[in-house]
C-alpha cells in the first residue's frame, strides 16, 4: 500500500514477469489540482506515455455525462481538488508475445453521487513491471488517500 499524501506521481514498481492480471485500488485518493488524473503502464524503460486506446465516461447525479478518450495514459477525467476517488482498475495481460494489455475499472467519487467507467488497451515495448499515477501535465500533486495493487 502507499499513501498518496505528496508527490506527483506514484509509482509500483517490481512487477514481476509472471503477472497475468494486476488490480490498482483507490481509497480517498485526491490531488491538489483540476488535472485529470492517469495511469501509464511501463517496462524497464519507464511508464510509456503514447499508445493507449482508452475511453472513460463519467456519469452524476445530475445527469451530466463526461466522456473522454486518451492516448497518453488511462484516465479519470473531470479533475477537481475537491474530488475524492474510490475503486479499481484490473489490467489483464492479452497478448504475452505483445506485451498488450486491457484495462477495466469503476472509480467513484465520494464527494458527489458520481462514477467513472475505464476501458481501454496498450500495447508496450516490453514486459510491464511498473504501474505509474499521475495527472495530465504531471504537475498535480496527490494530498490524500492509499492506493494499492495486487496481482497474480
Amino acid at each position: 500500500v502507499q499513501a498518496t499524501t505528496s508527490g506527483t506521481t506514484i509509482t509500483f514498481g517490481s512487477i514481476p514477469s509472471w503477472a497475468v492480471q494486476i488490480t490498482l485500488s483507490f481509497s480517498g485518493v485526491s490531488t491538489n489540482g483540476t488535472n485529470d488524473i492517469l495511469i501509464q503502464l511501463g517496462d524497464a524503460g519507464g511508464p510509456e506515455n503514447s499508445g493507449y486506446l482508452s475511453s472513460t465516461t463519467v456519469v452524476s447525479n445530475a445527469a451530466a455525462t463526461i466522456a473522454g478518450n486518451y492516448t497518453t495514459g488511462f484516465g479519470l477525467p473531470g479533475g477537481a481538488a475537491t474530488n475524492v476517488y474510490h475503486g479499481s482498475i484490473t489490467f489483464t495481460l492479452v497478448s504475452a508475445a505483445a506485451f498488450t494489455w486491457s484495462a477495466a475499472g469503476l472509480i467513484g467519487l465520494s464527494n458527489g453521487a458520481t462514477i467513472a467507467t475505464i476501458a481501454g488497451s496498450k500495447a508496450l515495448s516490453a514486459a510491464l513491471d511498473r504501474v505509474a499515477i499521475t495527472t495530465v501535465g504531471g504537475t498535480d500533486a496527490f494530498d490524500l488517500g492509499l492506493m494499492n495493487i495486487i496481482y497474480s
